[in-house]
C-alpha cells in the first residue's frame, strides 16, 4: 500500500514539474532598441538620424522631419467616412452619400477577359528554391 502511494506521489510530482507548452521567444530573446544614445546624450535612430526628446526625427536645425499639417493637406476634400449615417451627438444625418453597387461602371464580362496567352509574363523569382543548396544540416 505504501509503495502505491509513493509511486503515485512520485508520478504526480514528475507530471507537475513537466511543462508541455513550449517557452515563447519573447521571454528569452531581447530585441535591440530602435535607437542608441551617443556619449553626448543625443539619441540617434538606426538610420543615423537624430531624435528629439519626444521621439520625432529632427534635421540639423532641430526641425521635425516628416510632420504633416493635416488641415492644410485635406483642405477642400469633401469625403466623409460616415456619409449617410445618423450622428447621435449632432442629431442629424451626416453629409454625403453611401456608395452602392450602382456606382460600379463596368462589371467583368467573361467574353472580354484576357486569355492566359494574353496575360503578361511574370518575372521569375530569384533566387528560386530550385537553384539554392539546402541549408547546412537540412536533409
Amino acid at each position: 500500500m505504501a509503495a502505491r502511494w509513493l509511486l503515485g506521489a512520485t508520478l504526480g510530482l514528475a507530471l507537475a514539474a513537466c511543462n508541455p507548452l513550449p517557452r515563447p521567444d519573447y521571454v528569452d530573446v531581447q530585441y535591440p532598441s530602435s535607437y542608441r544614445t551617443e556619449p553626448d546624450g543625443v539619441r540617434v535612430d538606426n538610420a543615423d538620424v537624430k531624435i528629439d526628446n519626444s521621439g520625432y526625427r529632427v534635421d540639423a536645425q532641430g526641425e521635425r522631419i516628416g510632420m504633416i499639417d493635416v488641415p492644410v493637406k485635406t483642405e477642400g476634400d469633401n469625403s466623409n467616412a460616415v456619409a449617410g449615417y445618423y450622428i447621435s451627438t449632432t442629431g442629424q444625418v451626416s453629409a454625403g452619400r453611401v456608395a452602392s453597387t450602382s456606382d460600379v461602371t463596368a462589371m467583368p464580362n467573361p467574353s472580354n477577359l484576357p486569355t492566359p496567352s494574353q496575360m503578361p509574363q511574370q518575372a521569375p523569382i530569384t533566387p528560386s528554391p530550385g537553384n539554392l543548396p539546402p541549408p547546412p544540416g537540412y536533409k
